[in-house]
């Protein structure tokens, strides 16, 4: 599964940006931070693909990947450079030691036989990439510290710059300084790059200007070339040597003819602080850009532009719903806007709905999928149109509190809002006016929803009670239902119409018969932390309920025991709800995503695995770790595996997991939503899987 682009905008990091790399490849990028730790990212999508490299002792300098993919080298404040597996994270080797100060900037050679590095304490070093030994004497001759190092495209040229405001190349095999240094005009030069075809050097200042030079004769080509109005500490050949792309303290990144100097276009603004490094990818099409503003962002190198905007939720999802058909899930979320996505594979369908002024709350479909409903906390409920995500008449106004809850009635022609300003209001769809004065409680209104027949309402409000309502004169039905303890946060009616299930922050759920409203059975006890939401499924059996204990749980309506494992894998979650047909469970959470659980597949501790589906002897599954649930049916236990992603049984190692995999294997999600690479779902096919005696069989003698 891919996502539907690549996101313009990637956040969410701990600490702002040093440097960025492409793997040559172009599939991924490495990013180095200030808060010491290198991470790798997809660069289709910006989510992460390993763990943090952690091992440097102070911030990241630089990085950059070798040419065959396989290693990336970091440099740090800590004097040190470090060579780490691109695959595993792991690091490659002891650290590389020898310069006594900061490490600013390191390279491969084009050949990734050698690394180079240039250091705050005035040298260059040379290293052999497979032994980590130095290569020859450092390359003295600076007088300031050497901020940037670039190597010519045959390897036969080292260039630096440094804060003595000089330019230096340098013989790569010998050592030797080539040619007078070059000087500019414009104090410190902090950054250089060669072309692709090696005939130039294109270098910038800390005045903001950028100046290109001819390798051969050691001068200046044309004027130096102005724009930006902060100190220049990134330039980036495209790879067809066209353009280049300057990163800058003033915020920017610029793009510039090669040839004339002239600037392409607008500068490309978009970063809050200082851009620490732009760079192209392999084929040219894209930019990538890090900054001090703690994100990396993604440009479309031939107009400049952001190539998609960021699909996710940038807060809370509060509310999520399937509509009536299962195609397309719904969520509204604290970020203001709602989202639809396709159900099946995670890209949204249309833009995002936006109109609120503040969070949404809560939102669902009409009956007939053709209309969403939603609530904010701005006091309005708005309808749109499900197909085109365009607002369907004007806000509906009279809530003097946030909506929390909103329902259709079961023929659409009505919407029942319950809110904090302790009304209840039912409004007519088709001319979009309250019908008849608002039912009025002594506390906010948490949840509201109809009864399949449309012929009651019930709400659940903060003081822990229930109220059921008659939908057509508005009035209240018997007593309060009483049990909960503290606010009710979640209420429905199950299928049929004759229970109704409520969930707290009590951190019970109860049923109770919708005709006597007495309790049925005792509360449902599990969660360690108040329920968020709950729901039935559609042929009445099962109830989900969401908690922000992480942990989505699922009970048989019946009995009220639990059915199988809590279904783990989010972040506080805030609401759920069943498939139209019941198979699947959508929940969201405060981690911004949307998970997609096979309600038919839930993990059971008491039963090892389901034989049929991985074909394998239940006495061999039996052995894998020493947790028996270490396989299920749907995934690896996350025990089971260690930090290298080596499956253990009893009797050793049994697998390995990839990286990229990992998570995929030991989650029961079916999907997320935005899909992300490092969270798909991976299922093991272990039809064909050797083990024990008979993993010899995987051996075949060809000669």
């Amino acid at each position: 599964m891919t996502w539907p682009g690549i996101a313009a905008r990637w956040e969410g990091y701990a600490s702002f940006i040093t440097d960025i790399a492409y793997s040559p490849d172009g599939f991924s990028i490495a990013s180095g931070s200030f808060d010491n730790a290198i991470r790798i990212y997809d660069a289709e999508t910006g989510t992460p693909i390993s763990e943090p490299l952690v091992g440097h002792t102070e911030f990241i300098t630089s990085v950059a990947y070798s040419p065959d993919n396989r290693s990336i080298v970091s440099g740090s404040e800590d004097s040190t450079i470090r060579i780490w597996n691109a695959a595993t994270g792991v690091p490659v080797g002891e650290p590389l030691k020898g310069h006594t100060q900061r490490v600013q900037s390191v390279i491969y050679s084009p050949d990734g036989r050698n690394i180079i590095s240039g250091s705050f304490d005035k040298t260059i070093r040379i290293w052999d990439a497979a032994t980590g030994v130095p290569v020859g004497e450092p390359l003295k001759g600076h007088d300031g510290a050497v901020v940037s190092v670039a190597c010519s495209p045959n390897g036969l040229k080292i260039v630096s710059s440094s804060l003595d405001e000089t330019i230096r190349m340098w013989d790569s095999a010998t050592g030797k300084p080539v040619g007078e240094p070059l000087r500019g005009y414009a104090g410190a030069v902090a950054s250089v790059a060669y072309s692709p075809d090696g005939r130039n050097i294109v270098s910038g200042f800390e005045d903001g200007t950028i100046q290109i030079w001819n390798v051969v004769t050691g001068t200046p080509v044309g004027e130096p070339l102005k724009g930006h109005t902060g100190g220049v500490g990134s330039v980036t050949y495209s790879p067809d040597g066209r353009k280049f792309v300057s990163g800058s303290e003033d915020n920017t990144i610029r793009i510039w003819e090669a040839a004339t100097g002239s600037p392409v276009g607008e500068a490309l603004k978009g970063h809050t602080r200082p851009v620490r490094r732009a760079i192209y990818s392999p084929d040219g099409r894209i930019i990538a850009s890090g900054s001090e503003d703690s994100t990396i962002q993604i440009w479309d190198a031939a107009t400049g532009r952001p190539v998609v905007e960021l699909t996710e939720h940038t807060d809370v999802i509060r509310s999520v719903a399937y509509s009536p058909d299962g195609y397309n899930i719904v969520t509204g979320s604290k970020d203001l806007s709602i989202r639809i996505w396709d159900a099946d594979t995670g890209a949204l369908v249309t833009e995002p709905l936006k109109g609120h002024t503040d969070g949404v709350i809560t939102v669902a479909y009409s009956p007939d999928g053709r209309n969403i409903v939603s609530g904010s906390e701005d006091s309005t409920i708005r309808i749109w149109d499900a197909k085109s995500g365009l607002p369907v008449g004007e806000p509906l106004k009279g809530h003097t509190k946030k909506v929390g809850s909103v329902a259709y009635s079961p023929d659409g022609r009505n919407i029942v809002s319950g809110s904090f300003d302790q009304t209840i209001r039912i409004w007519d769809v088709m001319t979009e006016t309250l019908v008849g004065e608002p039912l009025k409680s002594p506390k906010p209104v948490t949840c509201v929803t109809y009864s399949p027949n449309g012929q009651s309402i019930i709400s659940g409000r903060e003081g822990g009670t229930i109220q059921v309502w008659n939908a057509e004169t508005r009035s209240p039905i018997g007593e309060l239902l009483t049990g909960h303890t503290e606010f009710v946060t979640s209420i429905a009616y199950s299928p049929d119409g004759r229970n109704i299930v409520s969930g707290s922050s009590d951190r019970t759920i109860r049923i109770w018969d919708a005709a006597t409203r007495a309790p049925v059975g005792e509360p449902l006890r599990g969660h360690s932390n108040f329920i968020t939401s709950v729901a039935y499924s559609p042929d009445n059996q099962r109830i989900v309920s969401w908690s922000y204990d992480s942990t989505i749980r699922i009970w048989d309506a019946a009995t009220g025991a639990p059915v199988g494992d809590a279904l783990e894998g989010h972040l506080k979650g805030i609401a759920s709800a069943y498939s139209p047909y019941g198979r699947y469970i959508a929940s969201g959470s405060l981690d911004h995503k949307v998970r997609i659980w096979d309600a038919q597949q839930i993990s059971n501790k008491n039963k090892t695995v389901s034989s049929t589906l991985c074909d394998l002897p239940l006495d061999f599954l039996d052995k894998v770790s020493s947790d028996s649930n270490a396989v299920s049916s749907i995934s690896l236990n996350p025990k089971s595996m260690d930090s290298e992603g080596w499956v253990h049984c009893d009797d050793g190692i049994l697998m390995w997991i990839p990286e990229d995999c990992r998570i995929g294997v030991t989650s029961h999600a079916l999907r997320t939503i935005p899909p992300e690479a490092r969270h798909r779902r991976v299922r093991l096919d272990l039809s064909d899987f050797k083990y024990g005696k008979s993993w010899t069989d995987v051996f075949h003698d060809t000669s």
